[in-house]
């Protein structure tokens, strides 16, 4: 019985490589073919966030193959060698990236650039960080999740981990709550619709300075302060949703 759940653990992982694989060479195709400065950007931070959750699941792969508990060791080391080629395409990626950054031009631009427009990008950089970080954490309740449920017996007491299951599935609902806010005002002030001052600080307010909440297991829960600075635009009388 332990046996089957493992492997059907085992299963759903290298399901979510195989997903991963294909929207990892989707948005790796596309950088390859655009010409659009901005739009590359965007996807080159999208490669990066799925390059992440890549390397978690090798990690998880890495630790099967060296227990005892999987005899055949064939399909485990067919996927760690695929997420591996990903990874080296993401590396060529990411010198070309930081070639481009401290290139000449590069700096020249960065010196040039409206302090207004550096505050805007590292406020955007920032925002982007956070729905990072509750990426992460999403990812890790859920194999947390897919665990426990694996371990589950019938006709036993398993309220505990009933309950702790219940508890993720609450966390994990409300951290995607504001990763579509947080994501909604980094786009609102791409687009101008909200001032960096205006969305930057109470952000961090509600965020940042509670940031030891983050290497938790829950984010700060409150929905109220990501709903505040996700308005924060009433003083210009304008928000674009």
């Amino acid at each position: 019985m332990a046996a089957r759940k493992l492997q059907q653990e085992v299963d759903k992982c290298f399901k979510k490589v195989s997903e991963g694989v294909a929207e990892f060479e989707s948005i790796y195709e596309k950088i390859e073919q655009s010409t659009n400065a901005a739009q590359k950007e965007k996807l080159e931070d999208n490669l990066k966030r799925e390059i992440k959750k890549l390397q978690r699941l090798r990690d998880q792969i890495k630790t099967w193959a060296a227990s005892n508990d999987i005899k055949d060791k064939g399909p485990l080391l067919e996927n760690r060698k695929l997420i591996e080629t990903q990874m080296e395409k993401f590396k060529a990626v990411e010198k070309a990236m930081k070639t481009k950054a401290y290139s000449k031009e590069g700096l020249s631009a960065a010196a040039k650039l409206d302090p207004k427009e550096r505050a805007k990008m590292e406020a955007c950089e920032f925002l982007g960080n956070m729905v990072d970080e509750l990426e992460r954490q999403i990812e890790t309740n859920e194999a947390e999740a897919e665990s426990l449920q694996a371990t589950m017996r019938k006709g036993k007491n398993q309220t505990a981990k009933a309950e702790r299951i219940a508890e993720i599935e609450r966390v994990t609902e409300r951290h995607k709550w504001h990763q579509g806010k947080l994501e909604l005002i980094k786009r609102s002030l791409e687009n101008g619709g909200v001032e960096t001052e205006q969305s930057t600080w109470k952000v961090k307010i509600n965020y940042g300075l509670r940031g030891a909440s983050r290497c938790k297991k829950t984010f700060h829960t409150n929905e109220e302060p990501v709903a505040n600075a996700g308005y924060i635009a009433q003083s210009s009388a304008k928000y674009i949703e």
